[in-house]
C-alpha cells in the first residue's frame, strides 16, 4: 500500500471520530446550560465517557479471529455505519424534552466509537511500517486535534445558524464521509506487515493477563501512568484560570479551543520527524524536558501576572508539549503490542494514560485549591522534570530485546 493512501486512512478515522466526540462532550454542555440545565444535569453527561475508559473490556473480541486488515476494515465500515446513524437518531429527539433519550444514544454512540478506534488502531500497526509509525502517529495526534477544534468551534457557531436537527445530519455526514478511504481499501499480499499465525484465535481473560506478563511491561507501565503527569493538570486548570484572570467564555474558547489545539495539533508533525532523527528513548526525553519548560513558564506568567500577549504564548507552549508527547504515547504503544492481539495490547496501553489522567486532574483540582494556580503549576513543572529522569529507568522497547518477551498464553478448549 502506498504511503500516501496509508496516512489518508488513518487520519480521516481519527478525524472522524473526534468531531462528534468533542461536540457532544465539550460544545453540548454549553448547549444545555443555553437551555437553563441544571449543573446536575450537565454533570450527567460526562457518563458518556464511560466506554471510551472501558473499551478495553471489548478489545479483544474485536482481535477475535481478525487473522488479516480487512476483518479489521470490517469492524471499522459497520461500527462508523451505526455511529453515524446513532448520530442522525439523536437529531430526532430535543434536548430539553428527551435529554434522558439523548444520553443513552450517545452512550451507544461512544461505545460504536471506541470500537472503530480500537480496530483503527490496529490496522494502524499492522499497515504501518516502524519508521512509519512517528509520521503515522503525528497523523493520528493531529486528527485528534483538528476534529477537537472543529467539534468544539466551528460546530458551536454552526448551531446558532442551523439548529440541533440539522447539526446532527451534518455530524453524520461528517462521519460517513471520512469513510471513503477506508471503504476504498484493498488488502495486497505484499501490504500485510503481520503474518497471518493466529486464525482459531480464542477470545479469552488470559489476553489480559498475557500482556502484564511481559519482562519489563511494569516499567513500561508506570511510564504510560506518568508521562503526561506533568500537563494534563495544567490544561485541566487552564479554562478556570482563565476565568478568573476576567476572559469571556468567547475568548477562552478561542485561546483554548482554537488557538491552543492549532498549536497543539502543528506540534504533532514536529515530534513524528523528532521521534524518526532522535528514536523513542531520547525524543522522550527531549518532550519531558520541553514539557517542565511549558509548566515552568505557565507558572511564572501565572505567579508574576503577564500581559496579554505572554498569556497567549505559555498557551501555546502547553499545547504543543501536550501534542509532542502524545506522539510518544501512541508511537510507543504501537511498539509494544502482540502479533494478533493489536487492538488489545494497544487500547489497555492508552487506557492506562486516560485513567492516571483523569486521577491527575482530580488531584490537580485539590492542589489549586490549596495552593493556588501558580503553586499547582510549579508542582507539574516539577513533575515533568522527575518524569524525563525516570525515563532513563523505566523505557524499554521489547522489539529490541534479543529475548522473547511475548509468552504463549494458554488456551481453555
Amino acid at each position: 500500500m502506498e504511503k500516501r493512501q496509508k496516512y489518508s486512512i488513518l487520519f480521516s478515522l481519527y478525524l472522524a471520530q473526534s468531531i462528534p466526540m468533542s461536540f457532544f462532550s465539550t460544545v453540548l454542555p454549553v448547549i444545555m446550560r443555553m437551555e437553563d440545565f441544571s449543573l446536575t444535569n450537565i454533570g450527567l453527561l460526562q457518563l458518556i465517557k464511560i466506554p471510551w475508559i472501558v473499551k478495553f473490556l471489548w478489545a479483544p473480541l474485536v482481535d477475535w479471529k481478525a487473522t488479516n486488515n480487512m476483518h479489521y476494515r470490517r469492524w471499522i465500515l459497520g461500527s462508523e455505519i451505526f455511529y453515524a446513524v446513532v448520530i442522525l437518531t439523536i437529531g430526532l429527539f430535543q434536548i430539553e424534552t428527551n435529554f434522558t433519550t439523548i444520553v443513552v444514544l450517545m452512550i451507544i454512540a461512544f461505545i460504536l466509537s471506541a470500537t472503530q478506534d480500537i480496530a483503527s488502531d490496529a490496522l494502524a500497526i499492522r499497515i504501518l511500517k516502524k519508521k512509519e509509525r512517528g509520521f503515522g502517529n503525528s497523523l493520528q495526534s493531529s486528527g485528534n486535534f483538528l476534529g477537537t477544534l472543529f467539534g468544539s468551534g466551528v460546530l458551536l457557531m454552526l448551531y446558532s445558524v442551523i439548529g440541533w436537527q440539522y447539526l446532527m445530519v451534518v455530524l453524520s455526514g461528517i462521519v460517513l464521509v471520512a469513510l471513503i478511504p477506508i471503504f476504498r481499501y484493498r488488502q495486497k499480499a505484499t501490504s500485510v506487515n503481520y503474518k497471518s499465525t493466529h486464525k482459531n484465535k480464542q477470545l479469552s481473560i488470559y489476553d489480559f493477563k498475557g500482556f502484564f506478563m511481559r519482562k519489563n511491561i511494569w516499567k513500561r507501565v508506570i511510564l504510560l501512568m506518568l508521562f503526561y503527569s506533568g500537563i494534563v493538570g495544567i490544561l485541566a486548570m487552564l479554562k478556570p484560570y482563565l476565568v478568573d484572570l476576567g476572559y469571556t467564555i468567547r475568548e477562552i474558547a478561542f485561546m483554548t479551543g482554537i488557538f491552543g489545539t492549532a498549536f497543539g495539533a502543528g506540534s504533532t508533525f514536529l515530534g513524528g520527524y523528532i521521534i524518526r532523527k532522535l528514536g523513542n528513548k531520547k525524543a522522550m526525553k527531549l518532550f519531558s524536558f520541553y514539557a517542565f519548560i511549558a509548566a515552568l513558564v505557565v507558572g511564572v506568567v501565572a505567579y508574576l501576572g503577564g500581559s496579554e500577549l505572554l498569556i497567549y504564548i505559555s498557551i501555546a507552549i502547553i499545547w504543543s508539549a501536550y501534542g509532542m508527547c502524545s506522539v510518544a504515547i501512541y508511537t510507543i504503544s504501537m511498539n509494544t503490542v502482540r502479533e494478533g492481539r493489536e487492538g488489545s495490547d494497544y487500547t489497555i496501553q492508552i487506557v492506562i494514560t486516560h485513567l492516571s489522567s483523569l486521577l491527575i486532574v482530580i488531584l490537580s483540582g485539590k492542589i489549586g485549591d490549596l495552593v493556588g494556580y501558580s503553586g499547582l503549576f510549579f508542582a507539574e513543572a516539577g513533575l515533568a522534570l522527575t518524569v524525563m529522569f525516570l525515563i532513563r529507568y523505566l523505557y524499554h522497547d521489547p522489539e529490541l530485546s534479543k529475548e522473547n518477551n511475548y509468552p504463549q498464553i494458554k488456551q481453555r478448549a
